[in-house]
């Protein structure tokens, strides 16, 4: 086992690419003692290959810009998909597999959108699949559902897995800024890309709780059935209304399963602050999950970044280098049940879905509004906890008035809420936010 070497090729040298060269040769010697496998970057590919230049490429001995050349070569063991997006990615590890190497990804939009076609064929062709990087960066996640908690009925997932809207949100809740403002900052910083549409509307969380709760369920989550709300609608006010009610702001992922239909959800959500998850700030990310056996765990950490998430590829190639090593064939399938087993459950409208809301509106300061909006409520069985109507403004300013509900069901709110927006005292579109309760501190 001490002179075994398993070739490693690179396809993609962007952010991840670098940081796992950067992990797999700057601490080869840590590996090798760990393992007593030589883990060898053999080839890195990318089409701008010829503009790098850096101690750990010099390092790697053949260099393309055809990625062709590392999953034709037969020396090559385990080929890493780097490159981001669908159609080449895909093709990249489709061909990989086909030449039946070993692949290592961390690409969670092609897995969400694509992935029944990419588990079906590592399945057929007896290889292996690595993803831990697609999810909560450095954060062991994957392998958790899929080894370590293989014992446990997962039955609830919270997550706080896109950096970029976190950083946003700690920053309006910290300083006062508006939305807007804060995301510039964001993109200057470095935290949030010049098109952020990903990221602040909740398209990234989405692909990365479809891949937990596909793998903590035991089926596959159609992507297009997973509801998506993003933070761009949050202003401070509300960040505001939510320190007085002792709570705080956060797009979560939430996804839940009971005994006919599962939920699989993002919007921004509203959570007490002596709950754990309200502690996350800034582009931490964390997942919280319980289960039947072992009830609550907390997975925290860096979310991204070149050197969080290359380490989590290195752990894959790692893993993945061993069961070459060892002589193992599928010890875990792809997503960590087997296909005889796979369950189906259908994924719960939002709108059929209980919870708490935070409502918002913007309306007239005129007597007798907050009672007809009231009674429009009650129109529709919903039944309020609290109502805040602020008393420094002037009468026939447009005021925020703001209504905490009791539980109820989803489709009560949107049919109320329409009704409500259509009226003359009402001026803005009304903010609608969900509150969690559902798990501990």
């Amino acid at each position: 086992m001490s002179n075994r070497r398993v070739n490693v090729g690179i396809v993609g040298y962007g952010t991840v690419g670098k940081g796992t060269v950067n992990v797999l040769i700057d601490n080869a010697n840590v590996i090798k003692e760990k393992t007593g496998i030589d883990i060898f970057v053999k080839s890195v590919a990318d089409l701008k290959i010829n503009e790098f230049d850096d101690q750990f490429l010099r390092q790697v001995p053949n260099k393309y810009t055809d990625a062709n050349m590392i999953i034709n070569d037969p020396y090559i063991d385990i080929v890493v998909e780097l490159i981001g997006g669908y159609n080449a990615a895909k093709k990249v590890i489709l061909d990989a597999i086909e030449k039946q190497k070993h692949v290592v990804t961390a690409n969670k939009a092609l897995l969400a959108v694509y992935g029944t076609e990419i588990f079906k064929k590592a399945e057929e062709k007896s290889v292996q699949l690595g993803f831990e990087g697609s999810v909560g960066g450095g954060i062991p996640i994957i392998k958790v559902l899929k080894e370590d908690l293989a014992a446990n009925n997962v039955k609830e997932i919270y997550g706080i897995i896109n950096g970029t809207a976190n950083y946003i949100l700690t920053r309006m809740e910290k300083e006062g800024k508006e939305f807007d403002e804060v995301l510039k900052d964001a993109q200057r910083l470095g935290y949030a890309e010049a098109d952020p549409t990903f990221d602040i509307e909740g398209i990234d969380t989405a692909h990365k709780i479809t891949i937990l709760s596909s793998i903590a369920f035991n089926t596959i989550i159609p992507f297009d059935k997973v509801f998506v709300e993003g933070i761009s609608s949050i202003k401070q006010v509300d960040i505001d209304f939510a320190k007085k009610l002792n709570c705080k702001i956060k797009l979560l992922a939430i996804a839940k399963k009971h005994e006919n239909d599962i939920e699989v959800r993002v919007h921004p959500t509203m959570i007490p602050e002596r709950y754990i998850l309200s502690k996350v700030e800034n582009v931490f990310n964390a997942i919280y999950l319980v289960s039947d056996k072992l009830d609550r765990t907390i997975h925290y950490g860096r979310g991204a970044g070149g050197l969080p998430t290359g380490s989590a590829v290195a752990g894959d190639i790692i893993s993945i280098a061993r069961d070459i090593v060892c002589g193992c064939q599928k010890r875990v399938p792809v997503l960590g049940f087997t296909k005889e087993y796979r369950s189906y459950f259908p994924v719960k409208n939002i709108d059929d879905i209980r919870s708490s809301f935070y409502l918002r509106f913007m309306a007239l300061d005129k007597p007798g509004v907050l009672s007809k909006i009231a009674g429009v409520l009650g129109k529709y069985n919903i039944s309020i906890s609290a109502a805040i109507q602020p008393g420094d403004y002037s009468p026939g300013d447009v005021v925020p008035l703001v209504f905490m509900t009791h539980e109820t069901i989803g489709r009560y709110v949107s049919d109320a809420v329409r009704e409500i927006d259509s009226m003359d005292y009402v001026k803005s579109k009304t903010v609608v936010i969900r509150v969690e309760g559902a798990h501990r501190s």
